[in-house]
């Protein structure tokens, strides 16, 4: 009989595991089944891919009471990553190797790093989510209703900007137009594409006639950055997004108004292209546990979570749900714990904060870490110095999810070059630290190597709760960036721009924003503004460059460094080994 430890991922690609294990995995009907979810709300995508109507599911789940929370999150990563979303899967199977009911909750793969240097993210070895070439090549289709739904905005924007411009006021009029006096200086979006595209970052549009359109400035920003996939993780419900959708700022008047897309009759319409997106996706981890994917927000660019809707289907399901949140704690976890939590009324069991060897001799003072190049020895051999003076990065994270009253589980995600000696110092110190500490090799084991992990979270989420905000909310605006930047990121304080802080008081003075999530944008690989910088640096100011506003996420977005929406793709991307094999049709190369 087939056991998915049969296999062995390292004589395997990741792709070649879940090709295999795919042989073998559960139906969609039998999954949620065994999930709990009724005939009438599973809508079936295929023979092992669906949607679940959350509405119905909610309904009739309404009095049941939840299952425990958990949020994997980690420590600030090399440019490899360090395996929180295989994380989530180990740990959902090693859950169920305890008897328990497990869901997993995880974010669906943007285009962009798929086909250039950072992966699917569905897991690595034995710890996968698959179905993986549907779940790494648009699933259901979410992310292009995304785009749709926010290239429509644009497409009203600028034929607004262009009618306006070609007519007077009474043939406006006449068409049922009132004139916006939108400012071509002052248009706050650009069109989204769901790849790493940075000739598009800047261009200008409308060239030709007047029947091509205004010409003007424009861009693209990678469609996981667009407001509306903001908009799709933190929204409760479909009347929720509705409203959200219509209160998008796409530009501003020449006046300095805000134009929304309501001003632009274009909401509802937007609306109807997210209608089939706003259900949760269903998938499996490579051991059969159910799997929600949905929404795919960045967590340096946007808020960095897989969405509310499906956390809350999972916990009336699950006796232990497990989501994840992107990068490190003092990006994924702070959003998480800040505006998700806050937005959502969950409240947390415990934290996982994801912590390898390597990560933590790179912020020891190891030499660079970049994809495709061989690492240096010194992450491949025992050096106990580095590895300790690197703790304090770790520690930080630590000290980040103690603050929100959660009780943090660091989970070492064993590589087999990591020695007994640096393991046994990565307990002690991590003890020291007062949190529980468990080694994992999920990646190599699947559930059976994440029984360490699996009963240490059991353990911590048996403990009462003592979840708290970082900040109320009556905090103003600079307040909130001020303890975040202190409290989060270790710096000694905030400066503005000129920009920014005239936005910064703008904002503050307009009790039409009061309420507003701070969602800050930074770098994901250092805990300061600047990716050089690593370990736990001291001494530092934080600088906001600009503030930004998403009227319909309701988010102010205060702006850390130099940040692009839209990423670029480097000289060897995975796109150059994904190929499809003819005979069978399977893609292959996918990581």
């Amino acid at each position: 009989m087939f056991k998915i430890t049969d296999l062995d991922p390292r004589k395997l690609q990741d792709w070649q595991v879940a090709e295999e294990a795919e042989k073998y995995m559960k139906t969609v009907s039998q999954l949620a089944e065994e999930a709990g979810i009724a005939e009438d709300e599973l809508l079936p995508m295929g023979h092992y891919i669906g949607k679940v109507d959350f509405m119905k599911l909610l309904h009739r789940l309404e009095g049941k009471p939840n299952g425990k929370y958990i949020d994997v999150t980690a420590i600030t990563p090399t440019p490899l990553g360090e395996g929180k979303s295989t994380t989530v899967m180990g740990l959902v199977q090693g859950l169920a190797k305890f008897g328990k009911k497990a869901s997993g909750a995880i974010r669906q793969p943007s285009g962009g790093p798929t086909f250039n240097i950072k992966g699917s993210a569905a897991g690595g070895g034995l710890s996968q989510c698959i179905p993986l070439t549907p779940f790494s090549l648009g699933l259901t289709g979410d992310i292009d209703c995304v785009a749709s739904a926010h290239n429509l905005a644009m497409t009203a924007l600028t034929s607004r900007m262009q009618h306006e411009f070609n007519y007077d006021d009474a043939m406006l009029a006449s068409k049922n137009l009132k004139r916006l006096d939108i400012d071509p200086r002052n248009v706050q979006m650009k069109w989204a594409i769901d790849f790493c595209a940075q000739s598009l970052r800047e261009i200008i549009i409308g060239l030709g006639g007047k029947m091509d359109g205004f010409m003007m400035n424009s861009g693209f920003a990678i469609t996981v950055s667009s407001e509306i996939m903001a908009i799709l993780s933190v929204a409760t419900g479909l009347r929720d997004l509705r409203e959200r959708m219509g209160r998008i700022i796409v530009a501003y008047s020449k006046r300095g108004g805000p134009v929304t897309t309501a001003d632009l009759d274009v909401a509802g319409a937007m609306t109807a292209w997210m209608v089939k997106a706003i259900n949760p996706n269903l998938l499996q981890t490579i051991e059969g546990q159910p799997v929600f994917v949905h929404a795919g927000p960045f967590a340096n660019i946007a808020v960095g979570q897989s969405s509310i809707i499906a956390d809350r289907v999972a916990l009336k399901l699950a006796d232990y749900h497990v989501t994840e949140s992107g990068f490190g704690a003092d990006i994924g976890f702070e959003k998480f714990w800040n505006i998700k939590c806050r937005l959502s009324g969950l409240v947390p069991s415990c934290a996982v904060i994801v912590a390898t060897v390597r990560a933590l001799k790179m912020h020891g003072g190891g030499p660079q870490v970049a994809p495709g190049k061989k690492l240096d020895p010194a992450y491949t051999s025992e050096n106990l110095p580095l590895l300790e003076k690197g703790f304090d990065n770790l520690l930080a994270h630590i000290e980040t999810v103690k603050k929100a009253g959660v009780n943090p589980v660091v989970c070492i995600n064993h590589f087999h070059t990591d020695t007994k000696d640096e393991i046994k110092l990565l307990r002690s110190l991590t003890e020291q630290a007062g949190a529980r500490v468990a080694l994992s090799e999920h990646w190599l084991r699947g559930g059976e190597g994440a029984s360490e992990l699996a009963e240490a979270v059991i353990d911590a989420s048996a403990e009462e709760s003592r979840f708290q905000f970082l900040y109320e909310d009556e905090l103003p605006l600079r307040g909130r960036i001020e303890k975040i930047a202190r409290e989060v990121y270790g710096a000694d304080g905030v400066c503005y721009s000129s920009l920014a802080l005239e936005k910064a008081k703008r904002f503050e003075a307009d009790p039409a924003l009061k309420g507003f999530s701070t969602c800050m944008v930074k770098t994901h690989l250092s805990l300061t503004h600047d990716p050089d910088v690593k370990g736990r640096p001291k001494n530092w100011t934080l600088p906001i460059r600009d503030i930004l506003i998403y009227g319909g996420a309701k988010f102010l977005v205060p702006v850390a460094g130099e940040i692009k929406l839209m990423p670029g793709t480097a000289s060897d991307p995975a796109y150059r080994r994904i190929d499809v094999d003819c005979e069978t049709g399977r893609v292959k190369g996918l990581f």
